[in-house]
């Protein structure tokens, strides 16, 4: 089930237009995956601590389709679209009411303290599969 998350577009992430700034859309997703994760019940710091694990973004595919302005009130849809034994593929949309703005596909992987991938765990994978 796709998790959803608002935000509303403040002056601090415009440009001098009040056009919301391209990287922005980079900082939002990240925002509404957090939400997710935390969302589904996997504590990220507790990962870290008590596993070793973390997750890390490896690939980013970012559609822009229209600009979002100053004082808008946006919605981030994270759906998982695959996962596997160490990676787990999102779709994130960025919307303003029934127009999408901002499409992308972005890939995270698992990694392990020693910063090499990471198997992940049975529990998280079910969790994220739900």
């Amino acid at each position: 089930m796709p998790h959803s998350f608002s935000l509303r577009v403040y002056y601090e992430d415009t440009d001098l237009a009040g056009i919301v700034y391209y990287a922005n859309y980079l900082k939002f997703i990240e925002r509404a995956r957090s939400e997710w994760v935390r969302g589904i019940g996997v504590d990220q710091v507790a990962l870290k601590a008590e596993q070793g694990i973390v997750f890390a973004v490896r690939r980013v595919e970012a559609d822009y389709l229209s600009p979002a302005k100053f004082d808008d009130v946006l919605s981030v849809t994270t759906d998982v679209q695959d996962i596997s034994a160490a990676r787990i593929t999102l779709t994130q949309d960025v919307s303003r009411g029934d127009e999408t703005l901002f499409k992308s596909v972005v890939t995270l992987v698992c990694l392990g303290a020693d910063g090499r991938p990471h198997r992940l765990p049975a529990d998280i994978r079910q969790l994220m599969q739900r």
